[in-house]
């Protein structure tokens, strides 16, 4: 795998990106970051690339990938060459573009049918990231994308994570730091009637509502766990690290007494090394016994912001510290990026997110 670190010198990084688009033309794959997560690029236009993608994560093969694209120029090949993108889409492309909203278009005959199996909608976002972007155009074609990470994994959001999964079975990782958000794009599909939200992530529910005239609802899956996915890949589990994740969100009194009960109990089946994520304020007023080093304070201000940001990656840093239990301090998840966070511990943990 080639490796490009990008700094300050531009001559360098228009070089190494330079590099990194001649592999993604010959049908090669290459790891970059966005403002979300880092994502595993091939050219959407070339069947044999887009199936490389699904061999190196191990990912399920109806499990449809993202579309990334350097500016609106762009959209055109990705889309029938008779169709026009309604008002919504329009809006919500003036509004949130670049930016990590990926919306559901009907898909052209350009595009590799590995992208979208099963469906003739395809997932198109513009992501709001220089090095991302500048990549693309590079490339001169539209870049399909999942996170890169081996599926079930925590995505990754530094370059080392991706090295660590998929370091031995692709071609090319462009770093340029961690990335900035740390959650996925939200996914939308807009109908003539409402606009559903089918994973929600860096865009709110309440964002997209102040953008367009139309209702903006969640997929039934989100809400009611059982019911069956519209979008392929949300069945899958996801975000998952080695160590068991457990997740409490309510009144702080009572999840520090729901944390303390696991900490305490003599009926767990297994040596307890826990680990905990929490806002600072709540770690330095509840004494938990956990150890000094498996305790990641977030600042409490805009608490779901640091969540989202630092998940991934903190999940990642306790399997290899070896601990065996992940105790999260939880939040709202009806309300704002609260439901992308929630919606990625929900799949992380199992299942294992109570209200207290």
């Amino acid at each position: 795998m080639q490796r490009w670190t990008l700094g300050d010198d531009d001559g360098h990084n228009r070089a190494a990106l330079s590099q990194a688009a001649s592999l993604l033309q010959g049908g090669k794959l290459v790891a970059f970051p966005t403002e979300t997560v880092y994502g595993l690029g091939a050219s959407a236009l070339d069947e044999a690339a887009v199936l490389k993608i699904f061999r190196a994560k191990q990912r399920p093969a109806d499990n449809p990938l993202i579309v990334h694209i350097a500016d609106e120029t762009q959209l055109a090949s990705v889309l029938p060459s008779d169709y026009e993108p309604s008002r919504a889409h329009k809006q919500l492309m003036d509004a949130f573009w670049p930016g990590p909203l990926t919306l559901l278009f009907p898909v052209g005959d350009a595009i590799a049918p590995a992208v979208h199996p099963g469906t003739d909608l395809v997932g198109v976002r513009m992501p709001d990231h220089t090095i991302a972007r500048t990549l693309i155009r590079l490339s001169d074609v539209p870049i399909a994308a999942p996170s890169a990470n081996t599926s079930g994994r925590p995505s990754p959001t530094t370059a080392d994570a991706v090295a660590e999964d998929l370091g031995e079975v692709i071609d090319g990782l462009v770093d340029a730091g961690p990335c900035g958000i740390g959650v996925e794009s939200t996914v939308l599909l807009v109908e003539e009637e409402r606009a559903l939200i089918l994973r929600p992530g860096g865009i709110t529910q309440e964002m997209i509502a102040d953008v367009i005239d139309l209702p903006v609802v969640y997929d039934a899956h989100l809400i009611d766990l059982d019911a069956p996915a519209l979008a392929p890949g949300m069945k899958y589990r996801h975000y998952a690290p080695d160590a068991r994740v457990h997740v409490w969100w309510g009144q702080p009194e009572e999840i520090y007494r729901a944390m303390l009960e696991l900490l305490l109990d003599d009926e767990v089946d297994h040596e307890l090394r826990a680990a905990i994520v929490a806002p600072d304020d709540f770690l330095s007023r509840y004494e938990l016994p956990v150890a000094r080093d498996l305790a990641r304070p977030l600042c409490h201000e805009a608490y779901d912001e640091a969540l989202a940001k630092h998940l991934y990656r903190l999940l990642r840093e306790f399997d290899h510290a070896g601990a065996t239990d992940i105790l999260i301090y939880g939040v709202n998840p009806a309300r704002g990026l609260g439901t992308a966070v929630m919606n990625r511990l929900q799949k992380a943990s199992g299942g294992r997110v109570l209200r207290v």
